[in-house]
């Protein structure tokens, strides 16, 4: 997977170490030349059609980087763990995450 230059400088992002929507539009901005206003348009509206897909059901997967999966889960009994009365835990869909090959690799290298 291509390095798209993400990197975090200063005491600031150390203490979040997370990659925001500004981070993305910034790396948009800088690598094709698009104005700031245009970069930050360009992550927000495939970020909605991410979202979109997700909630219509379908699965959204990223070359190179991974697929986010809905999973259905169904009805299961669960315990309070303070009282240990048992209680019903209603069906429900989940995203996961599972990450591809390639980041799975850059992962475990460091």
């Amino acid at each position: 997977m291509a390095d798209l230059g993400i990197a975090r400088m200063g005491s600031d992002a150390d203490a979040h170490n997370t990659l925001t929507r500004a981070d993305l539009a910034d790396v948009v901005h800088r690598k094709l030349g698009l104005s700031r206003a245009e970069s930050a348009s360009l992550v927000e509206r495939v970020l909605h059609h991410m979202c979109h897909d997700l909630s219509t059901g379908q699965n959204v997967k990223i070359s190179g980087f991974g697929t986010f999966v809905l999973r259905d889960k169904g009805e299961r009994v669960g315990r309070n763990p303070k009282t240990g009365i048992e209680v019903p835990i209603a069906p429900r869909r989940v995203m996961t995450f599972r990450a591809s090959q390639i980041m799975r690799d850059r992962i475990a290298k460091g």
